[in-house]
């Protein structure tokens, strides 16, 4: 009896625990050529006296989105990326490689160009001056608080690495 109970109790609490998980809004973009997208925002970021910064990741990651939700709620940081930040969504996402060679290739020519930064998990941002040099390279783990981000850790990294606080060195 205790068995049966526990069976319809997991098949009626499954659906709950299914709805409960993370809805955070898709924010890469797997049809982009990468590079150009990067380009696009190298020219705009110098026009604007900026840097441009590279969340390199994908929607198959929930720390990814995460990091998206994060800095988007928060009015703060919103205003500081703005001001200072060209900010894209760069996509890596290797398990479609096998379906599209090409966008392996393209890929595999970003991940090459930004100092392949993979090796520090996902997301991974990559701070460009105006000319596209990678200046930073900022493994996100070191930004993470329990199940979420931690503001001050975050605030720190974007104020350390605007165009005024690196060019004032």
């Amino acid at each position: 009896m205790n068995k049966r109970l526990i069976l319809l109790l997991a098949v009626l609490l499954l659906p709950l625990l299914a709805g409960a998980q993370e809805e955070l809004k898709k924010v890469y973009d797997g049809t982009l050529d990468q590079n150009v997208q990067i380009d696009k925002a190298l020219k705009q970021a110098k026009a604007e006296g900026k840097f441009v910064i590279c969340q390199v990741g994908g929607n198959w990651c929930p720390w990814c989105l995460r990091f998206a939700d994060f800095i988007s709620k928060d009015a703060e940081i919103s205003k500081m990326v703005a001001d200072n930040f060209v900010y894209i969504h760069v996509d890596y996402s290797p398990r479609e490689f096998k379906d599209d060679p090409t966008r392996k290739q393209r890929s595999e020519k970003m991940m090459k160009r930004l100092g392949n930064p993979g090796r520090f998990g996902y997301p991974v941002f990559v701070v460009l001056d105006a000319k596209g040099h990678v200046i930073h390279t900022q493994d996100s783990s070191f930004l993470e608080e329990g199940q979420g981000y931690d503001k001050a850790k975050v605030v720190r990294f974007f104020k350390n690495w605007t165009p005024k606080a690196v060019m004032a060195n």
